[in-house]
C-alpha cells in the first residue's frame, strides 16, 4: 500500500524499454520525450531491470549514456531516477558532506524525515557503498547541538509507537516548558533527548500538552529560543512528527516560492517521495498553501525538465 504517484508499470518489458531508450539516444540528437516518458512511468525496481537489460543488449551503461546525451537539470533528474532506491539517501548524504562546506539542508531533510528503519538501512548502505562510517563523517563536518541532534537521530532508537503514558506526556511537556520558556538560555539537551527518542504518537500528545501549559506551539518556542542549523533541524523533526507529507509539502513549496528555484531540493523530494507519499504531499500542499504542486511546477520550470516533473507529480489538485 503506497501513496506514491509512481507505481509498477504493467505490462512491463525491460528489453523493449532498453531498446526504445537506445534508439532514443543513438545517432545525432536525442529523443528526450521517449527517455522521460519511459523513466517517469516505471518504478525504481523496473528502472534497474531496464539498466540491466540495456547492458546485456548493448554492452553499454544506461546511466553513462544518459549523462553524455542529456544536460542540465533534466540530466540530473533522469540520473536521480535511475539511482537504486536503497542507495538514494546514502548518495545524497555522501554529497552533502563532501568537499568544501557541508550541505546542512540535506542532512536535516533526510535525517528528520526518515523512519528509524530507513536510517538503519542508510547507515548500512553507506558503509557498503563508500566504506566509511556515516556517523563519523557527519560528526567530522558538524558541531555543537546541531551535531548532537544529528547523532541522536542517527542512532535510530526512537521508541516504537505503542500505548501512550499520560503521566510521561505531562512530564515531558513540563520539562520542555521549563527548558524553553522559563529559563534564560534554553536547555537544548532536553529538547534533543525528548524530540529525538520519544515515539511519534507520544510526541504528538506532548506538543498538545505543551500548547496547553505554555500558550505557545512548540515550534514558536524553538523559533524564539534557538537559531541557525539547530533551529532548522529541531523544527524539521517537530514537523515530521506532526506529519511527514506536510513537512515535504512545505519543503516543496519553499523550493519554488519566490525568486529562483532550489532545483536540487525539488528533484530530491520529487524523486525520493514519488513511490512513497507524493499523493499525500500534494494534498497537504493544497490544504496548507492553497497551491497545486502541478501548477507550481508548471510555473517554475521549463522544457523537458518540466515535462518529466509534471509526469512524476501525476495529476493536478485545483
Amino acid at each position: 500500500y503506497t501513496r506514491g504517484t509512481v507505481t509498477a508499470f504493467s505490462p512491463f518489458d525491460a528489453r523493449a524499454d532498453a531498446e526504445a531508450l537506445r534508439k532514443a539516444m543513438k545517432g545525432l540528437g536525442t529523443d528526450e520525450e521517449t527517455v522521460l516518458k519511459i523513466l517517469t512511468s516505471r518504478n525504481n525496481a523496473q528502472r534497474q531491470e531496464i539498466a540491466s537489460a540495456f547492458k546485456t543488449l548493448f554492452g553499454r551503461d544506461l546511466v553513462d549514456d544518459l549523462k553524455s546525451e542529456l544536460t542540465g537539470k533534466f540530466e540530473t533528474l533522469m540520473v536521480s531516477l535511475m539511482r537504486p532506491t536503497y542507495i538514494f539517501d546514502a548518495h545524497a548524504l555522501k554529497h552533502a558532506i563532501k568537499g568544501a562546506g557541508t550541505n546542512e539542508k540535506v542532512l536535516t531533510e533526510i535525517l528528520a524525515s526518515r523512519t528509524p528503519e530507513e536510517v538503519r538501512n542508510i547507515k548500512q548502505v553507506y558503509l557498503q557503498e563508500y566504506e566509511a562510517n556515516l556517523e563519523d563523517k557527519i560528526t567530522g563536518e558538524t558541531s555543537g547541538y546541531f551535531q548532537r541532534m544529528l547523532v541522536v537521530l542517527l542512532q535510530a532508537n526512537r521508541d516504537p509507537d505503542g500505548r501512550v503514558d499520560d503521566g510521561l506526556v505531562e512530564q515531558d511537556a513540563q520539562v520542555l516548558f521549563r527548558a524553553g520558556e522559563l529559563k534564560w538560555g534554553t536547555d537544548e539537551e532536553k529538547f534533543i533527548t525528548i524530540l529525538g527518542t520519544r515515539s511519534v504518537s507520544h510526541l504528538r500528545r506532548v506538543f498538545d500538552k505543551y500548547m496547553t501549559i505554555s500558550g505557545f506551539q512548540i515550534e514558536e518556542t524553538i523559533d524564539r529560543e534557538t537559531s541557525g542549523d539547530l533551529e532548522k533541524l529541531l523544527l524539521a523533526v517537530v514537523k515530521c512528527v506532526r506529519s511527514v507529507p506536510a513537512y515535504f509539502a512545505e519543503t516543496l513549496y519553499y523550493s519554488m516560492k519566490g525568486a529562483g528555484t532550489d532545483d536540487d531540493t525539488l528533484i530530491r523530494v520529487m524523486v525520493s517521495r514519488s513511490e512513497i507519499d507524493l499523493l499525500d504531499i500534494r494534498k497537504e500542499l493544497r490544504k496548507n498553501f492553497a497551491k497545486s504542486l502541478h501548477q507550481m511546477i508548471q510555473k517554475d520550470t521549463s522544457g523537458d525538465y518540466r515535462k518529466a516533473l509534471l509526469l512524476l507529480c501525476g495529476g493536478d489538485d485545483e
